[in-house]
């Protein structure tokens, strides 16, 4: 760690409906903090009725499990230097919840407030070949018109050739809770986004 990247401010905000993405949300907060970061963890909001969360018990469980957890505004990513973003996969698309609480910085974006910071993603799905790929690819089409620098965590460590994903973290929900290969590559995307955030600084 360098003495630049303590000063480096990261917001890791996302949208989990049944668990996956949250877990993973707090292993990259965990990791930016290991490599120095002053980080934000924030959730966006809920969107779907009450009555299809509670269709769905482990939808109902994660929304109870991290009601503590602080929801985002727009302010989490001014003060940002970094913002890494988690969403799971809709029709290999980004969440409607993540990209409602996105379309609100409109003012934010007006004013440059979005541009030259480090964007960052990771998503899950229910398969393998879920959309993975695509809905990070989506949710950057956003950061490009923002003006953002995407820093992709790429094949730059051994570890991604087993997570096998260099557009960012990701994970299967159909194989279980977030396993070690997906933490790793959390660690991985966290702590380069800290050092090229610390450079750019």
């Amino acid at each position: 760690m360098t003495a630049d990247q303590q000063d480096v401010k990261v917001s890791v905000i996302y949208y989990s409906s049944t668990g996956t993405i949250a877990e993973l949300a707090r292993t990259i907060a965990e990791y930016a903090e290991k490599a120095g970061a002053t980080v934000r963890l924030r959730k966006v909001r809920e969107l779907a009725p009450p009555k299809a969360v509670d269709s769905n018990p482990d939808w109902r469980a994660n929304l109870d499990d991290t009601a503590d957890v602080e929801e985002a505004v727009p302010d989490d990513v001014v003060w940002a230097d970094a913002v890494v973003f988690g969403s799971p996969t809709r029709f290999g698309n980004v969440a409607a919840q993540l990209k409602q609480y996105m379309d609100t910085l409109g003012p934010q974006w007006e004013k440059g407030q979005l541009a030259d910071k480090v964007y960052s993603g990771f998503t899950s799905s229910q398969t393998e070949h879920g959309g993975q790929e695509s809905t990070l690819l989506a949710l950057y089409n956003t950061v490009y018109h923002w003006g953002g620098v995407v820093v992709p965590p790429g094949y730059t460590d051994p570890s991604k050739f087993e997570d096998g994903n260099p557009y960012g973290t990701s994970h299967v929900s159909a194989r279980g809770a977030v396993d070690n290969t997906a933490r790793i590559a959390a660690a991985v995307q966290a702590e380069r986004v800290v050092r090229i955030a610390a450079a750019l600084r």
